[in-house]
């Protein structure tokens, strides 16, 4: 699985180096990234997301069911994983 979030979409992002470096080499901006269970009470199931900290604040904002529905629409929410407690 690719390193990028399950609710918004945010990938590894790509850049260059300060000037006084010498190098021409790009730099790698990576997203942070942490996975987290939550409680899907629409569906009374424990899933699992990797998310960044922008996809936490999103699922705050619009609550967990409408951020999974508004990810699959988009496409950045291909499969759920369900947790077994």
């Amino acid at each position: 699985m690719a390193k990028s979030c399950q609710i918004t979409g945010k990938t590894a992002m790509s850049g260059n180096n300060v000037s006084h470096s010498k190098r021409r080499t790009k730099r790698v901006f990576n997203v942070n990234l942490f996975t987290k269970k939550f409680f899907w009470v629409e569906q009374q199931i424990w899933i699992s997301l990797t998310l960044s900290a922008a996809g936490l604040r999103t699922i705050n904002k619009l609550g967990l069911d409408a951020a999974i529905k508004q990810a699959a629409s988009k496409g950045y929410l291909t499969e759920l994983k369900t947790v077994e407690e």
